[in-house]
């Protein structure tokens, strides 16, 4: 793979292990607010290894594809050689190309290719860039969840108060447990729901990068393919012109010769 490629898939690897390191040193704490609204929470983190395992298969699948790719324009392929996915229509009208003896394709079928590959990759950008959302979503979610639950307890503190009671600040600290916890659900839910988010859109960004230094590559060869393309069309051209010039001269000469034969 070319050198951006390894550099994404690096920083890929790097971040994750930077993550991982963080949730073992703090992995109490973590935990403790992970615990606040488990069920919530449990989503929250369920959708984001969802999301990092998403970008590390949406990278790694590209691997087949451009090494199919050096070895299609390095001529050692067959016909029935084609890519996993991403690169298979392309392939498939290549190899039918090449089996009519054409090497060469035109300017509007190369944009063609091209605008193909880029609406495939939109379509993986578009998944992950939904995850992205609905970790946001779930984190705003728990946020409003949390502050329900925490009006609600202050209301019902407020209610069984009896503010002529001499023991009303015993009371009080005994009821705020309920009106505490729905911060506690607010405040896990909004963290893990904006870290998630910030894990995935990070690696969803490294992702893109090595997509569209595949993209760059292929377009280059196709490039160089249409440049023979055209390269190929003149020497045929030219061909065709002196074939018809011989035969035309061939023509002339029996004519010739028919017409000293009658005298």
């Amino acid at each position: 793979m070319n050198s951006k490629f390894h550099s994404s898939l690096n920083k890929m690897a790097l971040f994750t292990a930077l993550v991982l390191m963080g949730i073992t040193m703090f992995y109490k704490d973590l935990i403790h607010v992970a615990t606040a609204n488990i069920w919530l929470n449990g989503i929250i983190l369920g959708t984001a290894l969802f999301g990092i395992i998403s970008c590390f298969v949406d990278t790694l699948r590209l691997v087949p594809e451009y090494k199919w790719m050096k070895r299609f324009f390095a001529g050692k392929t067959s016909t029935d050689e084609l890519p996993p996915d991403m690169l298979r229509p392309i392939a498939i009208m290549l190899n039918r190309a090449k089996a009519q003896r054409k090497n060469f394709i035109s300017a509007q079928v190369m944009n063609g290719f091209l605008n193909l590959i880029i609406g495939r990759y939109e379509d993986q950008r578009d998944q992950l860039h939904y995850i992205t959302n609905v970790l946001i979503f779930l984190g705003l979610l728990g946020t409003f969840w949390g502050l329900v639950n925490t009006i609600g307890g202050f209301s019902n503190l407020i209610s069984i108060l009896d503010f002529n009671d001499a023991n009303i600040m015993s009371t009080m600290q005994q009821n705020l447990a309920n009106p505490l916890s729905g911060m506690g659900i607010a405040f896990s839910s909004s963290l893990l729901g904006l870290a998630s988010s910030l894990i995935v859109g990070f690696l969803e960004l490294q992702t893109t990068i090595a997509q569209n230094s595949l993209h760059r590559e292929l377009e280059e060869n196709l490039a160089d393919k249409t440049r023979l393309a055209k390269q190929a069309e003149a020497d045929d051209s030219t061909g065709d012109v002196n074939l018809a010039v011989k035969d035309l001269t061939i023509a002339i000469s029996r004519l010739e010769r028919a017409v000293a034969r009658v005298k």
